[in-house]
């Protein structure tokens, strides 16, 4: 199948909490009474401050906020990040939220090439820039008292064969995981379009080296009905096992292209009633990160939608 690819110092609220408080409250009395956290991340809210995000999210009756690292959202490069860790950490458990790390950000590494270095790289410092940062994660996370850390493996490059690629992604997720495995830690791996793993028949490839209990799936429904990889719901019930963390969004098939729900082909009932027959209670996300133009409306659709699927 031809696929169509997308192209490539947090501040304390400046708010009142307490007025902030009484909204919030009134909109989680609508949230679902559901055990899965139903969560947002932030790669859709690229023009807001993190401790702004945090608030909006809660507002909006959202449990779980799932946090792309990037240069402007507790960039691990910077000095400053630990101590600004701590204070998100307390800001994200005085409303009832949890968080997943995310280590999706596109140029944080390299400003001129989208999702690189990975662990696929050829150069062994490229590569271990890419671990680097995945270890720096770990440790965020760690201090958020995160659910997971949500990772993948990057594209093959030149001439390299699969074989060739497998080797150095086992390589580079074992030293990660040893190092989650230190810091306690949940690993979220997710299958990409584009990537060396990419459908869950190769995501199990990998877990065959890499057998951990701290080295789980991350299950983004869109890219299973945008790969035409087996039904949603089927994947749901078949990994529930190691079902650490799920991205949710509306998809094309063929098209790997974030939509709002409704703007795509997905049927979300079979979804939510694979995740009920689980009792799926992990983070449940939306990923939507060409929408931040209108963040806060996307979300509050989102969350609409989500209420209309759980109902």
């Amino acid at each position: 199948m031809q696929i169509r690819y997308e192209s490539g110092g947090d501040l304390p609220p400046r708010v009142d909490d307490t007025a902030r408080a009484g909204i919030a409250n009134e909109i989680a009395s609508m949230t679902p009474n559901v055990p899965m956290q139903l969560g947002y991340n932030t790669n859709g809210f690229a023009h807001h401050r993190l401790a702004d995000v945090i608030t909006i999210l809660a507002e909006l009756g959202y449990k779980c906020i799932a946090i792309t690292l990037d240069h402007h959202f507790l960039d691990p490069f910077d000095r400053a990040t630990i101590g600004h860790a701590k204070t998100i950490c307390d800001r994200i458990k005085s409303l009832g939220m949890t968080s997943v790390v995310e280590c999706g950000s596109r140029f944080l590494l390299d400003p001129k090439r989208k999702h690189w270095p990975t662990m696929l790289s050829p150069d062994p410092d490229d590569r271990k820039r890419r671990l680097e940062f995945l270890k720096q994660a770990i440790d965020i996370a760690a201090i958020l008292e995160s659910q997971a850390v949500s990772l993948w493996s990057g594209a093959k490059e030149g001439d390299m064969t699969d074989n060739e690629a497998m080797s150095l992604l086992v390589e580079g997720c074992r030293a990660v995981v040893d190092h989650a495995a230190s810091q306690e830690v949940q690993l979220a791996f997710e299958p990409e379009p584009g990537m060396l793993i990419d459908t869950m028949d190769k995501f199990l490839q990998l877990r065959e080296h890499i057998n951990d209990d701290y080295f789980g799936l991350t299950l983004d429904l869109g890219h299973i009905h945008c790969l035409g990889d087996g039904e949603p719901a089927d994947r749901i019930h078949e990994f529930s096992n190691v079902l650490y963390n799920i991205h949710i969004e509306d998809m094309r098939r063929g098209a790997h292209a974030h939509l709002p729900f409704g703007e795509g082909e997905m049927n979300f009932p079979p979804i939510f009633a694979a995740l009920k027959d689980i009792n799926y209670g992990g983070p449940l996300t939306v990923e939507l990160s060409r929408h931040s133009h209108d963040a806060v409306n996307t979300a509050r659709n989102a969350m609409r939608a989500l209420r209309n699927f759980l109902a």
